[in-house]
This record gives structure tokens, sequence and C-alpha cells, in this order.
């Protein structure tokens, strides 16, 4: 069964990598990618339509996030306890 690409209509405005880093955390927050989720470079590079440069700064503004962490030769998670946990505990 093929999947069927996500059609994302980017606007003009903002960087493409910013508004897929819109995208990806909105469903990191949805649970749609739950902790322990791998974030595959490849595929948001199918799944969008943009170059490996664009991924890599989606995977890095997540990182700065906190969001995801990187293992080499792993690849990119979903993290298991996300920081607005951390305030609703408070």
């Amino acid at each position: 069964m093929r999947r069927v690409p996500f059609v994302m209509e980017f606007d003009p405005t903002r960087p493409k990598w910013m508004q897929i880093t819109d995208v990806i955390r909105e469903r990191i927050a949805s649970g749609a990618y739950p902790p322990r989720h791998l974030i595959s470079e490849v595929k948001m590079e199918e799944e969008f339509g943009v170059a490996r440069v664009t991924v890599r700064k989606v995977t890095a503004a997540l990182r700065r996030d906190g969001l995801i962490i990187t293992t080499p030769g792993m690849g990119s998670f979903v993290i298991e306890h996300r920081p607005e946990e951390s305030a609703d505990e408070s």
C-alpha cells in the first residue's frame, strides 16, 4: 500500500524549514509522533519535497527546542519527557 504524500502549500514569506518545523512540532504536541518516534530525514525529504539541507535545519531547530534527540548512527527521536510537561507538573 502506497502512502499518500502530505501536500503542503508553502507560504512564500517564511522559510520552508520553519514551516516544516511547525508541522513536526504540532505532530509531536498532538501525540501523532509519540516519544521514541523516529524522525526520519529521508521521509521528511520525500513528504515535503525539500532538500536534505532544509530537513537538517528542521532537525536542528527541534533539537534546540528540546523536542528531539539525535544519536549518531541511529537517528533522531522524539524525547520521552517534553518541556511543557515539566511546566505542568510545577
